[in-house]
């Protein structure tokens, strides 16, 4: 049995890659009480003059709070300000991740379908024909596909539930639109499914309690502490278990966190998708934007987003839970915004333990400085060995390439878009010598 194990061991931890999970095992908080295990940011390799720097920017830009896990224990908990590890905030549209979660534990239960017709449980809800209504599935909820209109006119808005205001504008899957009152109905089909007092109730009964997070809902909007809110995406990033136990069916966990439609490829199940090659933002604009939607993140980075900038990310391949909560950062938006492209490169110039890729690098002497580089990038090689250099972006796309005369060129970094990237040295015959991963701030 012993050397069946040995066997198993490398297919098991390949397996653990091919998902993009970090292989470091995932430490769980108990579920009540303070206690949380800490690890020193030194430990992990992080550098310290960016992890102030970091620390800082978060502060200029009103953040209350800012966590970082990695594998699930504390490495960053910091607040400003009055704000305390104590104090509540609101989630605003990062409830909404929580809301998809909560109706994949209720078909899950039996309670419901996706492929139900909300008017099953809730009659009535719009002012669209019946024909028209029964049409609206819980799953067109869920991907922000209704078809109705996410732009009626005053006094309704986007955010308007009464039926009225929830006005048929297209067929369902037809249309991508972020429409927050199409969306907050929802709850109530929870509560009609389950049999619940309140949406509060049933989420505290079905998820809360069992991963030790507190908080409530009030007018369709969850609050909690920073603490409750990195609980829940550390649930995320052990797709949906908790200290070994599966709470959530694994099937409904990837086509949440997946591609759910093809109209908008960076939105899952209420959950925003990075590394994808286009996305859609919430407004009245039906534009579609090319590259990731944060480029200075990694690829498999899904996230939680709410209105000012409440943040829950969720990076499995490093393991990693960020949450950060606050005043908006620049201009309000509803979800996406330049900050989180931003604070993404701040947190990845505090990732600086060098891989055995890096070291290998730096052993051959192929260099890349300054890192992050904001206008010019000086790339340093062996004399002769490499004829040329290119960048590649975060989906592996070419943004640059530039031949090689001697051991040392200067690259202009300064009109690509912040993000993550890869310098590759190539020989006289294209093939890649060495990579290295740098940053665009």
């Amino acid at each position: 049995m012993h050397r069946l194990l040995l066997l198993l061991l490398p297919v098991l931890l390949l397996a653990g890659f091919a998902r993009g999970q970090s292989p470091t095992p995932l430490y769980f908080p108990p579920t009540t009480g303070t206690a949380w295990a800490t690890t020193p940011p030194a430990s992990l390799g992080w550098c310290q003059a960016p992890l102030d720097s970091l620390l800082a920017f978060a502060g200029r830009k009103g953040s209350q709070s800012l966590l970082i896990l990695k594998d699930g224990r504390l490495v960053v908990e910091h607040y400003y300000g009055t704000y305390t590890a104590d104090s509540a905030h609101y989630w605003a549209s990062a409830g909404k991740s929580l809301t998809a979660t909560l109706v994949g534990l209720a078909q899950q239960d039996g309670l419901l379908s996706l492929g139900d017709s909300t008017a099953r449980y809730l009659g009535r809800w719009t002012s669209a024909t019946r024909a028209q209504q029964r049409q609206i599935l819980i799953r067109h909820q869920l991907t922000m596909t209704t078809g109705l209109d996410d732009t009626p006119p005053a006094p309704c808005d986007n955010e308007s539930t009464t039926p009225g205001c929830l006005r048929y504008l297209a067929p369902p899957a037809t249309r991508w639109a972020y429409h927050t009152g199409a969306y907050r109905t929802l709850q109530n089909v929870l509560v009609q499914a389950s049999g619940a007092a309140s949406i509060t109730q049933y989420t505290n009964q079905r998820l809360a309690t069992r991963i030790g997070m507190t908080g409530l809902w009030a007018s369709d909007v969850y609050y909690s502490k920073a603490r409750s809110m990195a609980r829940f995406g550390l649930f995320i990033l052990a797709r949906g278990g908790w200290n070994g136990t599966q709470i959530l069916d694994t099937a409904y966990f990837r086509r949440m966190t997946t591609p759910s439609q093809a109209l908008n490829r960076s939105y899952g199940y209420l959950w925003w998708l990075n590394g994808q090659a286009s996305y859609k933002l919430p407004g009245p604009q039906q534009t579609t934007f090319s590259g990731p939607l944060t480029p200075s993140a990694p690829a498999d980075l899904i996230a939680a987003l709410g209105k000012n900038d409440q943040k829950i990310y969720v990076v499995p391949s490093l393991g990693l839970v960020v949450v950060r909560q606050g005043r908006a950062a620049g201009t309000s938006l509803l979800a996406a915004s330049s900050f989180d492209t931003e604070l993404w490169a701040k947190i990845m110039a505090v990732l600086c333990r060098p891989t055995a890729a890096t070291a290998r690098a730096d052993a051959a002497g192929y260099l890349a400085f300054p890192n992050p580089a904001a206008e010019s990038l000086t790339l340093r090689q062996p004399a002769g060995q490499a004829a040329a250099v290119r960048l590649l972006d975060a989906l592996g796309r070419e943004v640059l390439r530039q031949p090689l005369a001697g051991p040392e060129t200067r690259v202009a970094v300064s009109a690509l878009p912040p993000g993550l990237y890869t310098a590759c040295w190539l020989d006289a015959a294209g093939h890649v010598l060495v990579r290295r991963r740098v940053v665009r701030p």
